[in-house]
């Protein structure tokens, strides 16, 4: 048994949970659950992150200050990681006070190593991402994930952390921990990034233009830059600085993150750690975009998802399966809304709820009594892997596969004539038919685990289930 702590990043809260947030939230939900499965002791991580310039404009759009519209929406995403049955051991907000005390003193440490300081610079910044930007990150002028935003040129004074010290830690660290970054695409591309050279980068913002941030320490005029005060949230949520006990136990972390937060994660937030005197995190897992008719989604092409609105329709459960099984793990997948009602039609409704419901009708027809309950037979190496991996489609499609070869034994060896014919092998068929579905239930716990009770429970009762994916 190990410990084994995981977090999201934090979604910002400037918009409604998206369908990005609920492929992150999941992926590293499944991720907990199997980890639970395995014996470990787990600490799952998610939360909202609440400050910067965006959320001040939102606030302001809306008649609000920052906090109550921070506070509206963090129970918003609370609500949201509850829906999608998130088994999280902690939902941490970066307006919480421990937080808040936690970014103050990660920037005191790193203030005293000599890594902060004060400068005035004239830099190209993306509101969108709340990120400085070089000429060669711009494609005609503008960030390309936010192309109808205008890039803002900005001079002032503000503090910068000493970014560019630790170019060759951080290649060392990339040589020396070959899966650091997953997958390899993005291995590659950080150490290309971090081998062009680093540049500092600012920290802070005059309180006079944005009051809406952590106080830096000592400095009244200045808050913290976003960025900065949101990543000390992984060291926060498990109780640094002011639980060491608790700290140690769970440090260092497993990040997921989509690649538009590769940089952030996988470097600037590891040098950061190295400037505060603590070990770099543990890996680092990013995932792809999911498009929508071959379109980034946006209100203005109307091809948004809401996944509450799929919740709402196919269920918690069915939402779970697609985004595990039919968006890809680390590319950027498309999903409309008839393609994924053609993934839960074809492959639940007529796979898995129909399997269930064919060899539970046989059973409670025929079985006396329900089969005891079947021995925890251990899950495959070949599982194990996949999901070490973050394969969660190779995953899914091992546990398919014995959903179709079930399927496929039905067929060939036709229990309801059998048990006609020759009533005593044929209940034994069928038992073997509950028992093997029993064990697909058990596979299926972390990436659906109410399919996986339901599956466990209407066995142990044998008594065939209603429909668990109606035809819609």
């Amino acid at each position: 048994m190990k410990n084994f702590y995981l977090t999201t990043t934090l979604p910002y809260v400037n918009a409604a949970p998206h369908l990005g947030h609920a492929l992150e939230f999941v992926q590293a939900d499944a991720l907990a659950r199997a980890a639970r499965l395995a014996g470990d002791e787990v600490f799952l991580n998610v939360g909202t992150d609440e400050h910067g310039a965006k959320i001040a404009q939102k606030a302001e759009e809306e008649g609000k200050n920052p906090q109550e519209y921070a506070d509206e929406y963090a129970v918003r995403f609370k609500e949201f990681a509850d829906r999608l049955a998130i088994s999280y051991d902690s939902f941490i907000r970066t307006s919480d006070d421990g937080h808040v005390s936690a970014a103050q003193e990660f920037w005191r440490r790193c203030e005293a190593a000599g890594d902060i300081y004060k400068a005035e610079y004239e830099i190209k910044y993306c509101v969108g991402c709340e990120l400085e930007k070089t000429d060669s990150e711009l494609a005609n002028g503008r960030c390309p994930l936010h192309p109808s935003l205008e890039i803002e040129i900005r001079k002032e004074e503000n503090y910068y952390f000493r970014f560019s010290k630790y170019q060759e830690a951080l290649l060392t660290l990339y040589e020396n921990q070959k899966n650091f970054v997953v997958p390899e695409e993005r291995m590659r591309e950080i150490k290309s990034f971090v081998s062009a050279g680093l540049k500092d980068f600012s920290i802070s913002r005059r309180r006079e233009k944005l009051s809406w941030g952590i106080p830096v320490p000592d400095d009244p005029d200045h808050v913290m830059y976003v960025w900065f005060d949101a990543l000390v949230n992984y060291v926060s949520a498990i109780g640094w600085p002011t639980d060491q006990q608790r700290f140690t136990k769970w440090w260092p972390v497993t990040q997921l993150a989509g690649k538009d937060n590769l940089r952030q994660q996988a470097a600037m937030w590891q040098a950061m750690l190295l400037s505060a005197n603590l070990t770099f995190s543990r890996q680092v897992f990013i995932h792809g975009f999911i498009t929508s008719g071959g379109q980034k989604m946006s209100k203005s092409l109307g091809n948004v998802i809401d996944p509450l609105d799929l919740v709402e329709r196919y269920g918690t459960d069915a939402v779970r399966y697609v985004l595990l099984r039919h968006v890809s793990s680390t590319e950027d997948s498309d999903l409309t809304p008839d393609t994924f009602h053609d993934h839960y039609t074809a492959h639940l409704t007529n796979g898995l709820g129909n399997l269930v419901a064919r060899v539970m009708k046989l059973a409670e027809t025929h079985l006396e009594e329900p089969i005891a309950r079947p021995e925890m037979s251990p899950f495959s190496q070949e599982y194990w892997d996949a999901l070490n991996a973050f394969e969660f489609n190779r995953v899914m499609d091992l546990v398919w596969q014995r959903i179709q070869a079930l399927d496929e034994r039905i067929t060939h060896e036709e229990p309801f004539k059998l048990v006609k014919e020759d009533a005593e092998k044929g209940r034994t068929l069928i038992a073997e038919l509950a028992t093997e579905l029993y064990q697909i239930g058990r596979l299926l716990n972390p990436f659906m685990p109410a399919t996986n009770e339901i599956i466990k429970k209407t066995i142990l009762e044998n008594k065939k289930p209603e429909n668990l994916f109606p035809r819609l």
